[in-house]
C-alpha cells in the first residue's frame, strides 16, 4: 500500500527548527501515510543538516514502513520520506549512526520517538539501539523509564525498557532495549493532579567510588526533609566504559508526572548534582501543572492518535513543544488547541 495524499513540505527552520521537528514530521508521515519533504533540516540550529540521531531514527522508521527515502545521510539539508506500507513492528538491533567527531545519538530519544509508531503496528516489537543514555540537556534513561513510560501507560501505551549498558555523553556507546506491545490508546483528562503518590530519585554511577553516589542520596533525602517531602532515593551502579554520574528525580500523582535531572562533570560535587535535580523537580511541584515541559513532548503524538478527548496542563510551553504542535497540524485537521504563551504555563486540548 503506497502513501496517500499530496507531498507535505515542511520548513525545517520553523519554530525551534531542530531535531524535534524532524522526528515529529517523520512520525506523522508514517502514521498518516502521507509523504513528507523537509527543507533546511535543522535550519534553526547552530549545526544545520541531518545529524546522527535523526538518521538513526529515520532508518528505523524506513524499516517499519518500507519507506522510499532521499537525503538519508549525515549533514543532508533536505530529506524526503515516502512510506509504502503502514507501520509494521519489527525485532532487532538499530545501527547507531555517528557524526563527525564520533558523536552519536541519544538512545532514549530514538526509542521514545519510535514508541507511537510501533505501538500502533498491531504486533509486538523488540528493539535495541545504542548511544548516549545519560547526558547534559538530553533525555536520561531513568527519566525515560520512570516518568515517560509510566505516563504513557496511563494512555494505554505499554512498553518495557531495559538499560543494558550505560553511556555517559554523546561519544559513548550505551545500549538500551525495549519491548513494545500493540496498544489501544485512550485520551486523558489531566486538568488536576490528584493525590501525590510518591517522590523518588535514582543516582546512577559508573566507575566511581560508592561513596560518591551515597553522598548524593543522602543530600537528596536532606533536601526533601527541608521542604516536608519524603524522597525514596537510591544509588544504582551501572555498567559503562567510562566514569559517570547522573541524578534523576521524579514525582508521581494520580494524574500528573514530572521530573528533574543533572549530569555530572569534572569538578562538580555529587551534592551539587543532587541539588540541581531536586530544584528542577521541586520547581515543577510548586506549580499546578500536570506534566513538565519534557513529558509534554513525549505524550503529544500518542494523544493525537488516542480515542477520545484529551486535556493536560504544562508548567512551561517550550519552543520545542510548540514546534511539534505546528508540525502535527500540517498533517491533520485535528482540533489541537494550546492556551498560553511560549515560556509560560499552558493548557492543551486535543479533540479528534
Amino acid at each position: 500500500m503506497a502513501a496517500t495524499g499530496a507531498l507535505i513540505s515542511i520548513d525545517g527552520t520553523h519554530g525551534e527548527g531542530g531535531g524535534a521537528l524532524v522526528r515529529t514530521a517523520l512520525a506523522m508521515s508514517a502514521l498518516t501515510q502521507q509523504p513528507v519533504r523537509i527543507n533546511d533540516v535543522r535550519g534553526g540550529t547552530r549545526y544545520p543538516g541531518l545529524d546522527a540521531e535523526d538518521l538513526t531514527y529515520l532508518n528505523a522508521l524506513a524499516r517499519s514502513c518500507n519507506a522510499e527515502v532521499t537525503g538519508a545521510e549525515v549533514g543532508s539539508n533536505q530529506l524526503s520520506f515516502l512510506p509504502t506500507t503502514r507501520p509494521r513492528g519489527f525485532n532487532g538491533d538499530l545501527q547507531a549512526e555517528r557524526n563527525e567527531g564520533n558523536r552519536g545519538p541519544n538512545a532514549n530519544v530514538v526509542l521514545a520517538s519510535l514508541l507511537p509508531v510501533l505501538a500502533q503496528s498491531g504486533v509486538y516489537s523488540s528493539v535495541t539501539t545504542h548511544g548516549e543514555t545519560f547526558g547534559t540537556n538530553s533525555l536520561s534513561y531513568d527519566y525515560f523509564a520512570n516518568v515517560t513510560i509510566p505516563a504513557l501507560r496511563r494512555i494505554g501505551l505499554y512498553a518495557f525498557p531495559d538499560l543494558v549498558t550505560a553511556g555517559f555523553g554523546r561519544e559513548s556507546a550505551g545500549t538500551v532495549s525495549i519491548d513494545v506491545e500493540p496498544s489501544a490508546l485512550t485520551g486523558i483528562d489531566w486538568r488536576d493532579r490528584g493525590r501525590l503518590q510518591g517522590v523518588k530519585a535514582v543516582v546512577a554511577t559508573s566507575n566511581l567510588p560508592d561513596g560518591v553516589g551515597e553522598r548524593a542520596v543522602g543530600h537528596l533525602r536532606k533536601l526533601g526533609q527541608n521542604v516536608g517531602v519524603s524522597i525514596d532515593a537510591q544509588h544504582i551502579p551501572v555498567g559503562a566504559r567510562g566514569p559517570g554520574i547522573f541524578v534523576t528525580t521524579w514525582a508521581t500523582y494520580e494524574r500528573a508526572f514530572g521530573g528533574g535531572g543533572a549530569n555530572g562533570g569534572r569538578g562538580i560535587r555529587a551534592e551539587t548534582l543532587a541539588q540541581l535535580a531536586f530544584e528542577e523537580l521541586f520547581d515543577w511541584m510548586q506549580t499546578p501543572a500536570t506534566v513538565d515541559p519534557y513529558l509534554a513532548d513525549h505524550i503529544l503524538l500518542p494523544l493525537v492518535f488516542a480515542e477520545g478527548e484529551s486535556t493536560f496542563t504544562v508548567s512551561r510551553l517550550s519552543p520545542r513543544f510548540l514546534t511539534e504542535v505546528w508540525v502535527v497540524k500540517q498533517f491533520t485537521p485535528i482540533h489541537l488547541t494550546v492556551r498560553g504563551s511560549e515560556g509560560g504555563p499552558g493548557t492543551i486540548t486535543i479533540q479528534r
